[in-house]
């Protein structure tokens, strides 16, 4: 089969084995996503090397003995996974053995794997293997240009599972990319106060069409100590910084996105402001599947392109260019 990989250094499409179920269910990728976490792996990040990408929907091929057996609390949806049926998957593979992976959520298992990012072969392929928990029917309502946002969009809810937002909640979202546009739509869905801050007209635009307060950078300083959560999707340090103005005292600081090399912190501020600061990585797909099942997003207006698998390459030259949000692969 070809598949997009990262080796010795370069990008590029290449014929390499069919996998193998092997103890998990083989899936035929119908449509993958090209997420930032791609272009830094081809960058040398985290010393990857195979074949990248885990943002993809498919159609389960085959399910290998042993599968189905003892699923986890939580993942009974798993029981009628079967030939023919299209999926979206959980991206981390866990030991199935620790106490994380026997309460169900393998996301932090120290001996996990992780689809195109740590030691398993990632989506940008003709084929993929993932263990059969890992899986998710998807409604027949969700196109697959839908469906393929599925990871993206959990680590948006994830958000929800680690900080409590109510409709009293005034929340900064900063970075109008493709994980702020997400992280601002998601918590919008609780009915909270949203603000999208970025640079890009045509992005917040984005947000602005489902209702969202989107604001320039210069419009955002004018805020600060106004919002009780801010949220960091932008990848920056000066995202980072940023956040602690715009926050009040005792605020939540949630960073969705990680920085390039050192980033200088202003320990002073967070303790004398009393702020918390929350990581957020990975979320779980049952929400995301529901919210785009009712509707409750708009991931359509993030796409900028598709692409052919065998056009690869180029296909990561293009999401690499400043402004481009999602581009696609289709084997």
């Amino acid at each position: 089969m070809k598949a997009l990989r990262y080796e010795n250094g370069s990008v590029s499409v290449t014929d390499v084995p069919k996998p193998v179920a092997d103890g998990e269910a083989l899936v035929r990728v119908t449509l993958s996503g090209i997420c930032n976490t791609d272009l830094e792996i081809a960058r040398g990040y985290a010393g990857f090397a195979g074949t990248i990408g885990h943002e993809f929907v498919g159609v389960i091929e085959e399910v290998s003995g042993g599968a189905q057996a003892s699923l986890p609390a939580g993942h009974e949806h798993s029981a009628g996974l079967t030939p023919g049926i299209r999926v979206v998957g959980e991206i981390n593979a866990g030991c199935g053995a620790c106490d994380l992976c026997r309460a169900g959520d393998p996301r932090h298992c120290a001996n996990r794997t992780v689809l195109g990012i740590l030691g398993r072969d990632g989506a940008h392929a003709e084929f993929l293997k993932l263990p059969l928990i890992n899986l998710l029917p998807v409604p027949d309502e969700v196109s697959d240009e839908r469906a393929v946002f599925t990871e993206p969009l959990a680590a948006a809810c994830g958000i929800l599972e680690r900080v409590s937002i109510s409709e009293d909640s005034r929340v900064a979202v900063i970075g109008d990319g493709k994980l702020g546009l997400l992280c601002a739509q998601v918590i919008d869905t609780t009915g909270a106060k949203v603000t999208l801050i970025g640079k890009h007209e045509n992005k917040l635009r984005i947000a602005a069409r489902r209702g969202i307060e989107a604001i320039t950078l210069n419009e955002a300083l004018k805020r600060a100590s106004q919002f009780d959560v801010a949220v960091e999707a932008s990848g920056s340090a000066s995202g980072f910084a940023l956040a602690q103005q715009l926050l009040h005292p005792r605020g939540i600081l949630v960073l969705k996105s990680t920085f390039h090399g050192k980033t200088e912190i202003d320990a002073a501020t967070l303790v004398v402001n009393e702020i918390s600061v929350v990581g957020s990585r990975c979320g779980r797909f049952a929400p995301a599947l529901e919210l785009l099942k009712c509707g409750a997003v708009d991931v359509e207006s993030l796409i900028d392109g598709q692409f052919p698998l065998v056009a690869g390459v180029q296909a990561m030259d293009e999401a690499g260019k400043a402004g481009v949000l999602k581009i696609l692969l289709r084997p």
